[in-house]
C-alpha cells in the first residue's frame, strides 16, 4: 500500500524515522490528485511546484534538526483562507482571478510548523450552502458515492481527505460546514471555540460565527492539527488570549467518570432511523467505556436554525458590500455608470445562493424590520447559548447525530433551500453559542458514512478530542475508505 494510506500522525513517524522523504510523499498525493480529481472536482487550484519546493526545504529542515510539528506533512488548504501569490477564489466568480498579497494567520502558522500545501479545496461559493453546489467551479463529488454530496460548505477539503489526497485539511464552519461534510465523507471534523483560531485573513460570511477549523482521519490528527494552528492573534479583534494546550499529549486519559448529555430533541422524528441507530450504538460503546449518560434539555435550540438564517445572512450582506466591482473581484465591461457598475458587476459575480442570503440579510437589517427580525434574532441566540451553559453544570460533553442522515444525491435539495438549510439542523446551535464541537465517523448506513456529534464546554477542546481518540482506539469506522480510493 502507497503511502497515502496513511494518517497525519503516522506519516509524521515515518518521517522522523526516515521511512521516506516528504518530497517523495508529496510526490505521491500529487500524483494521486492529478490520477483521481476528475472523478472529484475537490480541488480548485493544485500547487505542484510550490509543494515540492516546500517539502525539499522540510527535508533539509529536518535533516539539519529544524522544523516545526508539521515539518514535511502534506496538507490542502480550503480556498476561503487567503495565500500570498496564490488564487484564492472562495468558489465564486466574484474571486475567480483573484490573487492574495498576503497569507491568513492560519495558513501562516501551518507553514511555520512545516506543512507542505498542496493545494486549494473546492468549496460552496463564499461559504454559503451544505452540499458544495453553489460553488462556480460545479459540485463536488462524496468519493463514497460520486452520485450524492459529500456535504458542504468544506465539501472539497472533506472529499480530499476521504480520497486520501492528503491526510488533513483546513476547512471552515459557520453552521456546521466542517461537520457535515465530515460526517457525510467518514472524516473527523473538528470546529474549536470561537476565537480560539485566528479568522485574519480568512475571507468573511458571518463574523461573529464564522471559525477555522480541520478535517482529518482520525482525533489524534485533528489534535495534531489543531495544536499547530491555534493562538491569540492581535491581527483579528474576535481572537482570544487563551493560551492552547497540548491536545496530543491529554488523548491517552480514559472517559471513565465523564458525563454524557443527550439532547432529547435531537432524537425526534426528523432523525433517519439508521442513522440514530448508529449513533445510539457509539453512545453504547462510550458507556461500556466508563462514561455515564445524562438527558439534556435545550428548551431554545429548535428555534436554531431560524435564528442562525437572520442572523447568518445579516452579517454576509454586511461583510459582501464589499465586493463592488470597483477595489478588486470581478468587474463588469462597459459600464454605463457607477450604479449600473455595482449592480452588474454584483450580479454577474455572485451566484444564486449568495443573492438569496445579501437580500434576505437586506431585508433583516433594513430601519422597518431590524427590531423585529435581527434584534429578535439575537436575543434568541443569547436564550440558546444560556442553555448550553446550564446543560453543561451537569454534563462533560454533549452527544448526538450530526446529520439526519447519510450522504443525499446531488441536485436533490438544490432547489429546496429551506430543505436544505434544514441540514445543519444539529450543528448549527454550537456556533450560535461558540462552543466547540465536532464529528466522529461512527458507522455506516446505506454503505454511506455518518456521525456522532459532540460538543464541549468553551475551551474544552482537549475533552472532546479525547473522546474521539478513546471512541477510534475502540473501533475502527474512521479506517475505512471508499472503494475506488483505496
Amino acid at each position: 500500500m502507497g503511502k497515502y494510506t496513511q494518517t497525519l500522525t503516522e506519516l509524521k513517524a515515518g518521517l522522523e524515522q526516515a521511512d521516506f522523504t516528504s518530497v517523495e510523499l508529496t510526490e505521491e498525493l500529487l500524483a494521486r490528485i492529478s490520477a483521481h480529481d476528475k472523478k472529484l472536482n475537490a480541488m480548485i487550484t493544485v500547487t505542484a511546484d510550490e509543494a515540492l519546493a516546500a517539502a525539499a526545504q522540510a527535508d533539509i529542515d529536518r535533516s539539519g534538526g529544524k522544523g516545526g510539528a508539521m515539518c514535511g506533512l502534506p496538507i490542502i488548504h480550503k480556498d476561503i483562507f487567503c495565500t500570498r501569490d496564490i488564487r484564492t477564489t472562495c468558489g465564486s466568480r466574484m474571486l475567480e482571478n483573484f490573487i492574495s498579497p498576503y497569507d491568513a494567520t492560519v495558513v501562516e502558522n501551518l507553514a511555520k510548523a512545516g506543512a507542505v500545501v498542496l493545494g486549494k479545496s473546492n468549496m460552496d461559493e463564499f461559504a454559503m450552502g451544505s452540499s458544495n453546489e453553489t460553488s462556480f467551479f460545479g459540485p463536488v463529488h462524496n468519493p463514497w458515492d460520486l452520485d450524492c454530496s459529500p456535504g458542504g460548505s468544506s465539501g472539497g477539503s472533506s472529499a480530499a481527505v476521504a480520497a486520501r489526497f492528503a491526510p488533513a485539511a483546513t476547512a471552515t464552519d459557520t453552521g456546521g460546514s466542517i461537520r457535515q461534510p465530515a460526517a457525510l465523507t467518514g472524516t473527523i471534523g473538528f470546529k474549536p471555540t470561537y476565537g480560539r483560531v485566528s479568522r485574519y485573513g480568512m475571507i468573511a460570511f458571518a463574523s461573529s460565527l464564522d471559525q477555522a477549523g480541520v478535517i482529518t482521519r482520525s482525533a489524534e490528527d485533528a489534535a495534531l492539527m489543531l495544536g499547530a494552528m491555534a493562538g491569540f492573534d492581535e491581527r483579528d479583534s474576535t481572537s482570544i488570549d487563551e493560551p492552547v494546550p497540548d491536545y496530543v499529549a491529554g488523548l491517552g486519559q480514559s472517559v471513565e467518570g465523564l458525563r454524557l448529555g443527550i439532547v432529547r430533541q435531537h432524537f425526534d422524528e426528523g432523525l433517519d432511523a439508521e442513522t440514530g441507530a448508529r449513533v445510539k450504538n457509539a453512545i453504547a460503546t462510550l458507556e461500556s467505556m466508563g462514561a455515564s449518560t445524562v438527558e439534556v434539555d435545550l428548551p431554545n435550540i429548535d428555534m436554531s436554525v431560524p435564528t442562525y438564517y437572520v442572523v447568518a445572512p445579516a452579517e454576509c450582506s454586511s461583510n459582501l458590500s464589499r465586493f463592488d466591482g470597483v477595489r478588486f473581484g470581478h468587474r463588469a465591461e462597459n459600464a454605463e455608470d457607477l450604479l449600473d457598475l455595482y449592480c452588474r458587476s454584483r450580479g454577474e459575480g455572485f451566484g444564486d445562493e449568495v443573492k438569496r442570503r445579501i437580500m434576505t440579510g437586506a431585508y433583516v437589517l433594513s430601519a422597518g424590520y431590524y427590531d423585529a427580525y435581527y434584534l429578535k434574532a439575537q436575543q434568541v441566540r443569547q436564550l440558546i447559548a444560556d442553555d448550553f451553559r446550564k446543560a453543561f453544570a451537569d454534563v462533560d460533553v454533549i452527544v448526538g447525530p450530526t446529520t439526519p442522515s447519510a450522504a443525499f444525491k446531488l441536485g436533490d435539495k438544490v432547489d429546496d433551500p429551506i430543505t436544505m438549510y434544514l441540514n445543519d439542523i444539529y450543528t448549527i446551535g454550537a456556533n450560535l453559542a461558540g462552543l466547540p464541537a465536532m464529528s466522529v465517523p461512527c458507522g455506516l448506513v446505506g454503505g454511506l458514512p455518518v456521525g456522532l456529534h459532540l460538543v464541549g464546554g468553551h475551551f474544552d477542546e482537549g475533552t472532546l478530542l479525547r473522546v474521539a481518540h478513546q471512541y477510534q482506539l475502540k473501533t475502527d469506522f474512521h479506517q475505512a475508505c471508499p472503494e475506488d480510493f483505496k
